[in-house]
């Protein structure tokens, strides 16, 4: 591990006067930086403790819920109101790593949380772009099972290994924001970003900025939502594709609907083509499995997930199903 000195932040006005440099990290619940950090692949020279920070859960005004960023995930699991009006994001959470790191891991650092591609991590002997901009991606030629279909580039095609921010992203969820420029918010489906010749950078964050708060918009329907995620084994396995959708029924038709999927992208992709197909119609399998098919009309599989597209249909039309006829419990 790269020597680095160590600070801690009491308010986000010390974080970010303690930390306004490239070479710093901010350091949450530390369940995957520290081990980033143990692997060489994060070498920051500084690290900010912001564990202090706002770990509230508050009532908005507009009916919704702030939440602040060193709010530990299962705290946030356990939120009667989450639980109540938005049961998809307690179930992503609840779907995420082992009971021990949803303890320590806060909120805010599980929306920085670096992909899980095996080749991002072999700091000894696999090129990767998003490691080091330049050298490659083994995994476009190698073992790509757990790669993206969705948004990738010849320099990246590495997936967004969170639960949780599939959730928000279907939640239209807003990310508080704070830095040297001023407080800012950015909506949750712009805050991760799409490879292209950029892998290196997985947010739009710029350097030294903090995430001070995620606010979840008021939506009446998210009581009728869920979360479902396809893995490889029954617990501490990131998904092979997973889907988080809400969905609002009147005579058999669906009024409205949220969907994102997980283990597809480089980011929580947000359904919209799906959204869009599904609008209006009849709650039908076959109209659940088509809209799926229009998301991944531009699926670009690799040697080893072709599977993908056709798996994340099923999912979605499963997950809407059961959803429409009330039987998500």
């Amino acid at each position: 591990m790269t020597p680095f000195s160590y600070a801690r932040a009491g308010t986000a006005a010390d974080a970010l006067r303690l930390g306004g440099d490239t070479g710093t990290a901010y350091l949450g619940g530390g369940t995957n930086l520290v081990d980033l950090m143990r692997e060489t692949v994060a070498r920051p020279a500084r690290l900010v403790d912001v564990t202090g920070l706002s770990d509230t859960i508050e009532e908005t005004d507009g009916g919704g819920l702030m939440i602040g960023a060193a709010t530990r995930n299962t705290a946030l699991a356990e939120h009667h109101a989450v639980r109540t009006r938005y049961p998809m994001l307690s179930r992503a959470i609840l779907a995420g790593a082992s009971a021990q790191i949803r303890n320590m891991a806060t909120v805010g650092g599980n929306l920085l949380q670096r992909t899980r591609c095996t080749y991002f991590y072999d700091t000894d002997g696999s090129r990767c772009n998003k490691r080091e901009l330049g050298t490659g991606c083994d995994a476009v030629g190698g073992f790509n099972r757990i790669h993206a279909v969705l948004g990738a580039s010849d320099a990246c095609v590495a997936t967004h290994p969170s639960d949780m921010c599939v959730a928000l992203t279907a939640l239209d969820a807003v990310v508080h924001v704070d830095g040297a420029a001023g407080a800012r918010t950015v909506p949750f489906g712009d805050l991760h970003r799409l490879p292209e010749d950029r892998p290196d950078l997985d947010t739009v964050l710029q350097p030294g900025e903090l995430i001070t708060a995620i606010e979840l918009p008021a939506m009446s329907f998210a009581t009728n939502s869920t979360y479902r995620k396809v893995r490889d084994r029954a617990s501490y396995a990131f998904a092979l594709i997973s889907v988080a959708a809400a969905l609002d029924m009147e005579d058999g038709r669906v009024r409205d609907v949220r969907i994102a999927f997980g283990g597809v992208a480089h980011k929580p992709w947000r359904a919209a083509r799906a959204e869009a197909a599904i609008r209006g119609s009849a709650a039908s399998e076959g109209a659940f499995l088509a809209a799926a098919q229009a998301e991944f009309a531009d699926a670009r599989p690799l040697r080893d997930n072709g599977f993908k597209p056709a798996l994340a249909a099923r999912t979605l039309a499963a997950v809407l199903g059961d959803l429409a006829k009330g039987d998500v419990a």
